[in-house]
């Protein structure tokens, strides 16, 4: 039995348990809430930090799922006290939630910080609630758990399995193709999202909620649980009574959230065949944790791991449901167990080898044993050269093999709104040999770097029956997304990164194999270039989006604030 701790241990006791004035205020106020004495005093205080929201349709469910992680924690002796925080819905936030990922951070880092909290139950899941959260709580180094919102419901329509977003580019094209019409679009939109959930695809938001997983601060298997299945209701529950025992025992987020747990989770999210943002996020979130993590990390472990999970977009065919009852993260570590750190610890028991004792794969077509893998090589490809000195990032495994080497003449556009107005102007003369450019959508050119990545095929192309180009930008891309589409790349273009150089009808040349992405113009003309090009105007003149602007940092470094990334320490703060 791990020894409990006595009310004076516990860091809510300042608040609760002196002789001062402030203590006795402090009773007083809970006593207002309608709490009793016996309900909290001398209980470690689980702070649950929600970003349930009605216009979040990944996290709608999570008001209830809080009351379960609430029951755990009442099980377990703690005492529960729910904190709204920001929700960043990845489908209605404009102009991208990523501008708005370091403010919950913040937020959450603070609120853990200025609270009687003895640890917390961190709830998200759609695509940069995870970091977030994360990112905060790892600089407070609470013991904390991780809910992840789980996956939506399949999509179905006419007999098909549908996967969201990957099926929404699909048919969007298809429509713009001519292939389907108003009718067909109509059944769409009520068949693609069925349920709560983030994407059932492997998206951003399942990547991120496996790579916690594999970072060891969820309960087992929790990553692919359906949003709506029970055992979510259940996962939540162990959850809360997890995060009381964590507290008793001292294990911070320090203890859990290691070098070797980090280049695990980039083993994961490679084998995974996961999406392109996961590069950005695990750099950032390893910072706040102390560990150096870099995109040289991110290709020297993809030359050693396999495509294992055969689920869209980066699998041809299943779904995350189908990988959780296929045996979820467990079962997919399981086929991987060489390749991974098994002594470090995780939330839920002493080592990751423990915790994967007895995990088993059910669908040898969803999993994948290795000597069948979907790729020999992990999803994602680090790229070098002179358009991107500092990096880039490519989804090789969700682009058409033909383009992985191509040289193409560049057809330039200086931002998305401009593109989305001429893309079809016959008079750029676009082939399906161009390389497609889009600058000024970095972390501040666009602002916030939104996912704009995967630049739109010129209508007259998809009727020629062209699917995939090869497309090069300073933006991200949905995780949901496919095609040969350069990423990150960084530095970007809105503060002079070669990017911003690139002319309409210049040589570039992308190589996966050699991992290189080349710029064909002589570097006397580069400099010529360079010499007359100016600075564009800054986007925001006050608010959050000048802070944003003053220290957000490039992609290749994770976009984390410049005064949140750097060490040091904060005091925690007295409250007698």
């Amino acid at each position: 039995m791990t020894p409990r701790k006595s009310p004076e241990e516990l860091r809510s006791h300042q608040w609760y348990g002196t002789d001062g004035l402030r203590s006795f205020s402090h009773r007083a106020r809970t006593r207002q809430l309608g709490y009793l004495p016996e309900e909290h005093l001398g209980k470690p205080v689980i702070a649950i930090l929600n970003t349930w929201s009605d216009i979040n349709p990944c996290h709608v469910h999570l008001r209830d799922r809080a009351q379960a992680v609430k029951r755990g924690v009442w099980q377990a002796g703690g005492f529960p006290l729910e904190f709204p925080v920001s929700t960043l819905s990845e489908t209605f936030q404009k102009p991208t939630p990523m501008l708005y990922r370091n403010l919950l951070a913040m937020e959450t880092e603070e609120l853990l910080r200025s609270y009687p909290v003895d640890g917390a139950v961190l709830m998200g899941g759609c695509d940069k609630s995870t970091p977030a959260l994360l990112m905060g709580a790892a600089t407070v180094d609470l013991p904390a758990v991780f809910v992840p919102a789980g996956p939506m419901l399949p999509g179905h329509w006419r007999g098909e399995t549908l996967g969201s977003g990957t099926d929404m580019w699909k048919y969007w094209d298809d429509k713009r193709a001519g292939l389907i019409g108003d009718c067909e679009m109509q059944e769409l939109e009520s068949g693609l999202a069925r349920s709560p959930g983030h994407c059932m695809t492997m998206g951003t938001a399942s990547t991120l909620t496996a790579a916690a997983e594999a970072l060891g601060v969820t309960v087992p298997g929790a990553s692919s649980i359906p949003a709506v299945d029970s055992g979510h209701d259940r996962m939540a529950a162990a959850a809360g009574l997890r995060v009381v025992e964590l507290v008793h025992r001292d294990r911070r987020l320090s203890d859990i959230l290691t070098a070797d747990a980090f280049e695990d989770a980039v083993t994961t999210v490679l084998g995974l065949g996961g999406s392109t943002n996961a590069v950005i996020h695990l750099i950032a979130m390893a910072g706040r944790a102390g560990v150096t993590l870099t995109l040289d990390d991110f290709d020297r472990i993809a030359r050693t791991v396999p495509v294992l999970a055969n689920v869209r977009p980066g699998g041809q065919t299943h779904l995350m449901e189908d990988f959780h009852f296929a045996g979820g993260l467990p079962g997919f570590l399981s086929r991987i167990t060489d390749l991974l750190h098994l002594d470090r610890p995780t939330v839920a028991h002493d080592t990751l080898r423990e915790q994967l004792d007895g995990a088993l794969v059910h669908h040898d077509d969803v999993i994948r044993p290795r000597d069948n893998p979907v790729a020999n090589e992990g999803g994602v490809a680090v790229l070098r050269g002179n358009l991107c000195p500092d990096g880039a990032v490519i989804k090789h495994i969700a682009a058409e093999p033909h383009l992985l080497k191509h040289t193409g003449p560049a057809v330039v556009f200086d931002d998305y709104k401009t593109m989305q107005r001429t893309i079809n102007d016959p008079e750029l003369g676009i082939t399906a040999d161009s390389v497609l450019v889009l600058r000024n959508a970095g972390p501040k050119g666009g602002p916030g770097m939104p996912e704009y990545g995967m630049l739109p095929i010129p209508d007259h192309l998809l009727k020629q029956g062209v699917r995939d180009m090869v497309r090069i930008s300073d933006a991200r891309m949905s995780g949901t997304s496919y095609g040969a589409c350069v990423l990150h790349v960084a530095p970007e273009s809105y503060v002079g990164g070669p990017l911003a150089l690139v002319r309409t009808g210049d040589p570039i040349t992308l190589d996966v194999g050699a991992r290189t992405l080349h710029l064909g113009v002589d570097d006397e003309e580069l400099e010529r270039r360079r010499a007359a090009w100016t600075p564009p105007p800054a986007r925001y003149e006050r608010g959050y989006g000048a802070l944003y602007n003053e220290q957000i940092t490039q992609a290749d470094t994770g976009c984390d604030f410049e005064f949140l990334a750097r060490p040091g320490k904060v005091q925690d703060p007295y409250a007698g």
